[in-house]
Parts: structure tokens; sequence; C-alpha cells
């Protein structure tokens, strides 16, 4: 088993790069998207050894489930008399890593097109208030379930810290999915579950070799996702590029980058050709032009489409999963596209 490096370090280690992701942002880029470090940040083929190791990256120095605790994050340091109980999760992200260590958080902010839990998350969770929208916030629905922890990101809610933390203790991640596992572990620094985040990470892992060893040869992949006004081929820095990584699936040249992702117009969809062709629309199809290009000469002209290599996905999974329930069931979709046909 491999030991991987401190998350205190990794994190240090990312700050620049996401600073730099988040400001070339656009404030669509707030409403929905994802993003995910290099190779190095987000660990890609390596296993966490043990609970105390994962902890001690993460800046809390109490030991595994024990409290008070100080933990330090984005925006400074949160202390944590006991053990939170009343969580609101204000991303995606956030709610499927509480889901993924058997917690229920009392509240949660929707993304574009959502009115609830995720579909993939339904089965997991019932009972959630919703707390408005992750870039609109309804901070009276925050505070009338009396939470004992708010988890975050500085992207999603920087102009609110303050306001969130007069709620209740806040925990923030620099960005959502930057890196997924180091945002994982932070969270569950927060809870008090190191152990069993650690152990979520290593079935992770375990999983993503196993997925690798049922593909034949090395298919490039290519992640094309419409949203409303774009067109974008996902790079490397983002949460199913890091997974493609992860399992060692080459990328196509254009996406072969350390960039969240390359917008492209309709009229140069040929850019998203790969050995393998996977796509998504954030939100409604119809509000972006999914439909338009796929029913269009271009698209049916690339290799992998006149292959039979080509699939949609789903876009809350694949995009907006951003923790290890998505990751695992991004992993599924994987082995079951691409294990018998290669």
């Amino acid at each position: 088993m491999i030991v991987m490096r401190s998350a205190r370090r990794l994190l240090a280690g990312t700050v620049m790069m996401t600073l730099l992701l988040a400001g070339c942002g656009s404030n669509d880029d707030k409403s929905a998207d994802t993003g995910v470090g290099d190779t190095e940040v987000a660990t890609g083929g390596r296993l966490f050894a043990t609970a105390d190791e994962a902890t001690a990256k993460l800046g809390s120095d109490a030991s595994p489930g024990a409290f008070p605790r100080t933990v330090k994050h984005a925006l400074g340091e949160t202390k944590l008399e006991k053990k939170p109980e009343r969580i609101v999760v204000l991303d995606s992200g956030e709610l499927d890593g509480v889901l993924a260590l058997g917690i229920t958080p009392v509240g949660m902010a929707t993304t574009a097109g959502q009115n609830g839990v995720p579909s993939y998350l339904a089965g997991k969770a019932k009972d959630i208030k919703t707390v408005g929208g992750i870039s609109e916030l309804n901070l009276e629905a925050i505070a009338a379930l009396k939470p004992d922890l708010i988890l975050g990101s500085k992207l999603r809610a920087n102009d609110l810290y303050d306001k969130l933390s007069a709620i209740a203790p806040t925990v923030m991640s620099i960005r959502p999915g930057f890196p997924w596992k180091e945002d994982f572990l932070l969270l569950a620094d927060s809870l008090g579950e190191e152990n069993k985040a650690t152990q979520l990470l290593n079935d992770y892992q375990k999983r993503a070799d196993e997925v690798k060893s049922k593909v034949t040869g090395s298919p490039t992949i290519s992640l094309v996702r419409f949203r409303p006004g774009e067109i974008r081929l996902y790079g490397n820095l983002s949460f199913v590029g890091v997974i493609l990584k992860d399992v060692g699936l080459p990328r196509p040249k254009i996406q072969d980058v350390q960039d969240l992702a390359v917008e492209v117009s309709q009229e140069n969809i040929g850019k998203a050709d790969g050995d393998w062709v996977f796509y998504s629309s954030y939100g409604k199809p119809d509000t972006t032009a999914e439909n338009t290009v796929v029913n269009g000469n271009l698209w049916k002209a690339l290799p992998a489409v006149k292959a039979g290599k080509v699939a949609r996905v789903n876009d809350e999974v694949w995009f907006l999963g951003l923790g290890p329930i998505g990751a695992m069931a991004t992993l599924d979709d994987l082995e079951k596209l691409l294990g018998a046909k290669g």
C-alpha cells in the first residue's frame, strides 16, 4: 500500500491552482460546476494508509472521532465542541459525502432542475429540507433548522461565511470537487468520521483498479457536457476527469489538460472525438444545444458515434456527484460501458 503525503500539504499545494480556477470562473460557474486537482493532488492510483494519517492532513489535531476539535479550512478555523448531529450542506458534493458516511443532513441546497435529493441518492435519504439554490441560499431557512454544522465551499458561499458562521459552526472547502477526495476528508474531519472516510476512499481506489482490469486496451475517453449557452469538453481538473485518471484511462489531446474544461462551438464539435464519447446536459436538454448537436451531421460523423461507442450519462452522477457515492456510481457505469466492448 502506498502511503499518501499529508492532506494538509495537499490542500496547501492546491490553493494557488484552485484560486486561479475560481478567479477565471464566471458567475455561471458558481451556479453549477465541478473541479478537481491534477494527478498528484487528486491522489490518482493511491490508497490512504491509516485514519490517523488522513486526519493529520486536514488540520485537526484531535484523535479520530474525538471532540472537541478545531478544523482548519479554506476560510479559517472552526471549533467544534461535540460531534455534529444537525448538518446543513450547501452543495451536491457535501450531500454525497455526508450520506456516504451514513449521516442524513437536516438541510441541503439544490442545483438547477432539482427540487430535492438527486435521483442517484434518493434511496439513501428522506425528509431533507431544502434551503434554497446553491447560489441563492435562504439564510432564514438554514437558521430555522437549528444546525450545529454547516458544510460548504469558498467558491459558492464566500460572501456569506460570516452570516453562516453566526448561525452555526461553518467549515468551507476551497471549491466543490477541487479536489473531491480532500473535500471529502475535510467533511469527514468535521464530523469525526475519519476512519470511515479512509476506508471509503480505499474501497473506491480498489474498485477503480478492478474496473481498469476489465477494460480491453486503453481507449481514449471524451467527455462532453452541454450547458445553457455553451458546450464543454471536460479536462483533468474535473470530478470525472480524476476518476478517469484513477482508472488509468487516457484522454483525447484537447481534453488531456490541467484545466476544468475547454469550450467549443457547435461547428467545432468534431473536437469532441475520442475512442468513446460520453455526454450529458446540465439541467433539461431543451435548455441546451444537446438535441440540436446530437441530431446533427457533424456529431453523427464522429468516428466514435459511427462505431456506436457513444453514450448519454447521468449528469447528476458524472458531473454533480462530487463525492464517493457519485464516484462509485461512475465507476459502475464505466464498467458496464467499457468492460465488455473495450
